[in-house]
């Protein structure tokens, strides 16, 4: 039996394997904000780790691996694309209230609308660390890139980010009070 059945074969493979999916949707969906798009990096990453299993030589360094696989589809991806226009089509549903669940979902636009305004290399440093909770040193191998420009970009990414933030939370307050009128 060579190596690559062997790790295959392996429940615990299969099961991070599986575990992994959604975290890997998660950081494929914030690079680049359509779901179908993020649903073809992750079934490529899935693929090309099992017909890569015999590569990797440390289970513990699964998720490590998974993302890195990941950080490369999704150049592979953006090397056959033309530059495109962001659409987001995410749709949440909630048990609470229509009211509610329009205010979170006006929030978690204007969020996407400033991480998505970030320049690549600050999104993704951004999504793995934040979202995914990565150490400096698992971005920068994942990415390929040394441990400090990880920490430079997501510096000028949390930087860039808050300012934003306020900025549209100071556009979103004059728009609301423009709106507001007396009815008797």
């Amino acid at each position: 039996m060579n190596p690559f059945d062997f790790i295959c074969r392996s429940p615990t493979f299969k099961k991070q394997l599986e575990e992994m999916r959604p975290r890997l949707y998660k950081v494929a969906f914030s690079w680049c904000h359509a779901a179908d798009i993020a649903d073809d990096l992750v079934q490529d990453t899935v693929m090309k780790a099992i017909r890569n299993a015999h590569t990797l030589r440390d289970i513990q360094k699964m998720n490590s691996w998974l993302f890195t696989i990941l950080a490369n589809c999704w150049r592979d991806y953006l090397r056959q694309q033309k530059p495109t226009d962001d659409i987001d089509e995410c749709i949440f549903t909630d048990d609470d209230t229509p009211e509610f669940a329009q205010e979170r979902q006006n929030i978690t636009d204007i969020v996407q609308q400033a991480v998505a305004t970030l320049p690549q290399g600050q999104r993704q440093v951004l999504s793995l660390v934040d979202l995914e909770g990565f150490s400096y040193a698992e971005v920068a191998e994942i990415i390929g890139i040394p441990t400090g420009t990880v920490m430079s970009r997501l510096n000028r990414a949390r930087k860039a980010l808050a300012e934003q933030l306020l900025e549209l939370k100071e556009n979103f307050a004059l728009s609301q009070s423009a709106q507001i009128r007396i009815v008797k």
